[in-house]
C-alpha cells in the first residue's frame, strides 16, 4: 500500500516538473518578430521581407495634410502686383524720358503712353522682384503727389488652369488616338470636329495660361506725370507797379473802350445813314408845314 502511494507521488511529482518546464520555456523573451525565442537562434518569418506598402503609408498619414510638391503652400503663392505713381515736375520732357530708362533699365518696358501740354501718363511693365527699386526710382524724378500698391492672389486661378490644361490635352491626345482609328467617312469627320472643338479649348487654356504667368512675372506701373505751373510774373524794376502801372492800365482800357465804341459806331453807321436821313427830311417838312399853318391862321392885332 505504501509502495503504491511512493510510486504515486514520484508520477505526480514528474508531471509537476514538466508543467514547470513547459512554463519557463514559454516566459523566454520573443524576438521582435513575434515568432522565435530571440536566443533560439531561429529566423523570424518576417526577417528578411520588404515592409509592407500600407504600414509605410500608415506612418507617413500625418504628414498628408501639409503642403506637398505641386501643391502651393504658404511661401509658394502666386501674386499679380501693380503699382500707381503721380508726380509733379517742373521739367516734363525730362522726366518721361527718364522714367522710359528707368523701366529699360530694370529689364522691363513702355507700354501705353499720353502726353499732351501739361501732362504725360505711361504704362511701365517691370519684373515683379523690382517693382519697389523702380517705385523709389521714380519718385525720385518729381514732387509725389499719390503713391498706390496693389497685390492680387491668382494662385487658385494658376493651379486650376493648369489642372484644367493637363486634362484637355489628354482629352485631345484621346481624339488623335481614335481619329487614327476611324474607318468611315462619316466617323472621321465626326472625330475631326470634336478634335477641332476640343484643340480650340486647349488653346484658350494655354493663352490663360501665359497671360496669368505674364501678370505674375512682370508687374504694372501706371505713371502720371504732371507739369508745375509757374508762379506769378514778379513785378520789374520799368515803372509797371504803382501810379505809373495803374495810368498804363488805365490807358490801356481807354483804348480797349474807345476801339470797341469806334466799332459799334461803324456798325451802326450804314444803318444810320439809310433810315435816319429820310426820317431827318420828313420831321423837317412837317415842321415847316406845321408853322406855315400857324402863320396863315394867326389873328390880325387890334389897332
Amino acid at each position: 500500500m505504501r509502495s503504491r502511494w511512493r510510486r504515486s507521488l514520484a508520477v505526480a511529482g514528474a508531471g509537476l516538473a514538466l508543467v514547470l518546464a513547459a512554463c519557463t520555456s514559454t516566459s523566454q523573451p520573443m524576438s521582435a518578430s513575434g515568432g522565435v525565442p530571440a536566443d533560439s537562434g531561429g529566423v523570424s518569418a518576417n526577417q528578411g521581407a520588404a515592409p509592407a506598402v500600407p504600414k509605410s503609408g500608415a506612418s507617413k498619414a500625418p504628414a498628408q495634410g501639409g503642403p506637398t510638391v505641386g501643391q502651393p503652400g504658404t511661401t509658394d503663392r502666386k501674386l499679380a502686383r501693380s503699382a500707381r505713381l503721380d508726380v509733379k515736375t517742373p521739367k516734363l520732357d525730362d522726366v518721361v524720358s527718364q522714367a522710359r530708362a528707368i523701366a529699360a533699365g530694370a529689364g522691363g518696358y513702355t507700354g501705353q503712353e499720353s502726353t499732351v501740354a501739361s501732362s504725360a501718363t505711361l504704362s511701365l511693365a517691370v519684373p515683379a522682384e523690382k517693382l519697389d527699386a523702380v517705385l523709389d526710382q521714380l519718385a525720385a524724378l518729381g514732387t509725389v503727389t499719390r503713391r498706390e500698391l496693389s497685390s492680387q492672389d491668382v494662385t487658385a486661378q494658376v493651379v486650376d488652369t493648369d489642372a484644367r490644361l493637363a486634362t484637355q490635352r489628354a482629352s485631345v491626345e484621346r481624339i488623335r488616338a481614335l481619329l487614327a482609328k476611324a474607318a468611315s467617312v462619316s466617323e472621321i469627320a465626326s472625330v475631326e470636329s470634336e478634335l477641332t472643338d476640343r484643340e480650340a479649348t486647349l488653346e484658350s487654356l494655354e493663352q490663360q495660361q501665359k497671360a496669368l504667368a505674364g501678370s505674375v512675372a512682370m508687374a504694372t506701373v501706371a505713371l502720371s506725370v504732371t507739369a508745375e505751373t509757374a508762379g506769378a510774373p514778379s513785378t520789374s524794376a520799368d515803372g509797371s507797379s504803382g501810379f505809373l502801372g495803374g495810368l498804363a492800365g488805365g490807358w490801356d482800357a481807354f483804348l480797349g473802350f474807345g476801339g470797341g465804341l469806334l466799332t459799334v459806331l461803324g456798325a451802326v453807321a450804314p444803318f444810320a445813314v439809310l433810315i435816319g436821313l429820310p426820317l431827318g427830311l420828313l420831321w423837317w417838312w412837317l415842321r415847316k408845314r406845321r408853322r406855315a399853318g400857324a402863320e396863315e391862321y394867326a389873328p390880325e392885332p387890334v389897332e
